[in-house]
């Protein structure tokens, strides 16, 4: 802790692990590499990247962040077992800055009802967690599961027993969101008065949203001493999520004089992270989230129009471009140059390369082609999809729907199989969508059970590119495909063939039936 800045927060980031335990949130091996860069050029201090021992796809998306990503810790979650943490090291081993988060439950509850342990078989088996963990990786992080709702007493006991044993991170988990801003800050004074050796560990605080105050918790933890801020971004994770990320990080900046501490993030960069993360999840950020949400800088009642026009701050106490949110409203047409199109890319947030650049910058001339005014909503849209879009093997070559009231719809798909193969089929439905679906359904004979078909536009006007969600179940585990076009039915049809690509290389890798939440993801849930 004096080797860096005393007032410097740590923001460790959880989107990979916690926030992925969201329903329906599970994410590629690419995506999640993708959002890892994301998270590393926003600055942030630590990623947990996964759970290793949770599943063999698990272990290897954490060990290809660890080996890919520079920059952030690159963290791995275990319990207090050898195979966890020999699993855990296996998989993070490679990164630059590699820790292993170890973690068992104290509370009287858990003790009872889950582990069926005593107190010192607690404190035994968390201090030969902690031992081995540092016998393999110097940076070992403790958590104390279920820690506010433990005995302060005990919880003190454990903290102890594990700073003895080597942990650097101290981190006390408000697991099912269950106490007050109040109750938390004296929670960390004391164990900072009380556990010997406490100026020499980072404590950290990780809150769940059950009760709606995570980022109130985290950060009267903060003013309590903790250093350490476990988050998630849009706040997605387990049941009502965690801590949100953007919000706890803007309070901080927004109330630096209240605080007195500051973050390393590059506020700069929070809307494009928050859409990117929203995009591949599926999970839109709702109109009124604070700080990223579509109203957060919208002023519509007559009186705040006024005081805005007099000065901004009357109403707003941040600025729209402070965390990544720059709007214009037309913003390029079908005769805007490469070097427009680059300069308004990196405006929005956005960091390609020059290979990427080409394929979205193709891709928005084609949409100048068929939209008569084009938003910043619609050049994001472009770059979300840059690497989300569906790799095979089947690819749409033809899509004809037709319908009429009174009568079913009618639907003619042509798809082309990356083996060579071409399958026409023609179906009806109750609309063009289902009529679609069934017909990809009949042309790849995989059959899927559809639990949810939402969208949205993603920019303004007539015209505007509709975003579709779309999430099925098959053998037991949830798919999700999206996609965004100006046809709000070929883009319900893209997502649909997304959804049964994923299934497809999910039965060729044999991973098709396994459900998200395993026995190791069950028992990891509560962090």
């Amino acid at each position: 802790m004096s080797e860096r800045d005393p007032n410097r927060v740590l923001i460790f980031d959880t989107t990979l692990r916690d926030g992925e335990q969201s329903p329906g949130c599970s994410m590629t091996l690419d995506e999640k590499l993708r959002v890892a860069r994301a998270l590393a050029e926003l600055g942030v201090d630590v990623i947990e990247a996964g759970f290793p021992i949770a599943s063999r796809g698990d272990w290897e998306s954490v060990n290809a962040i660890a080996k890919q990503v520079r920059g952030p810790v690159i963290c791995g979650l275990a319990r207090c077992s050898s195979g966890d943490i020999e699993t855990a090291w296996s998989a993070v081993k490679d990164a630059e800055r590699p820790r292993i988060h170890v973690f068992l439950a104290t509370s009287a509850i858990h003790r009872e009802h889950k582990l069926n342990m005593a107190k010192d078989e607690i404190i035994r088996t968390a201090v030969e967690g902690v031992r081995l963990a540092k016998s393999l990786c110097e940076d070992v992080e403790f958590s104390p599961e279920d820690a506010s709702r433990t005995e302060l007493e005990f919880l003190t006991e454990v903290v102890q027993a594990a700073v003895d044993a080597g942990a650097t991170t101290i981190n006390v988990p408000d697991t099912v969101g269950y106490t007050t801003p109040q109750e938390f800050s004296e929670t960390f004074a004391h164990l900072r008065k009380h556990v010997r050796g406490a100026e020499k560990v980072v404590f950290s605080v990780h809150c769940h949203n059950d009760l709606g105050m995570a980022v109130a918790n985290s950060l009267s933890a903060v003013l309590g001493g903790a250093r350490q801020i476990e988050c998630t971004i849009n706040g997605i994770g387990e049941r009502a999520g965690n801590c949100s990320l953007e919000e706890v990080v803007m309070a901080i900046r927004t109330r630096e004089q209240v605080f007195g501490v500051h973050t390393g993030i590059h506020s700069q960069k929070l809307f494009p992270t928050c859409r990117l993360v929203s995009s591949i999840t599926g999970m839109p950020i709702p109109r009124n989230k604070a700080v990223t949400g579509e109203n957060a800088f919208a002023h519509e009642s007559g009186i705040h129009q006024h005081g805005m026009l007099r000065h901004a701050s009357t109403y707003e106490i941040m600025r729209p471009k402070d965390v990544g949110l720059s709007r214009t409203n037309l913003v390029l047409g079908k005769h805007s140059g490469r070097h427009a199109f680059r300069e308004r890319v990196k405006e929005l947030g956005f960091e390609l390369d020059e290979a990427e650049l080409n394929r979205v910058f193709e891709r928005f001339k084609a949409l100048a082609d068929r939209k008569k005014e084009l938003f910043d909503g619609d050049i994001e849209a472009l770059v979300l999809k840059l690497d989300t879009e569906s790799g095979g093997p089947w690819f749409l070559e033809e899509l004809e729907t037709g319908s009429r009231a009174g009568t079913d719809a009618t639907a003619r798909v042509r798809l082309k199989n990356s083996d060579g193969r071409t399958v026409e089929t023609k179906t009806t439905g109750d609309g063009p969508v289902d009529a679609a679906f069934k017909a990809i359904e009949e042309a790849t004979g995989i059959q899927v059970t559809l639990r949810k078909f939402e969208v949205r536009s993603v920019s303004e006007g007539e015209d505007a590119q509709g975003e579709a969600l779309v999430t099925v179940e098959y053998a037991g585990r949830t798919h999700r495909g999206t996609s965004v076009t100006t046809d709000i039915v070929e883009s319900g049809v893209r997502a649909f063939l997304e959804v049964i690509n994923r299934v497809e290389l999910g039965r060729q890798t044999g991973r098709a039936g396994t459900d998200n939440r395993s026995p190791a993801r069950v028992a990891q849930a509560a962090v």
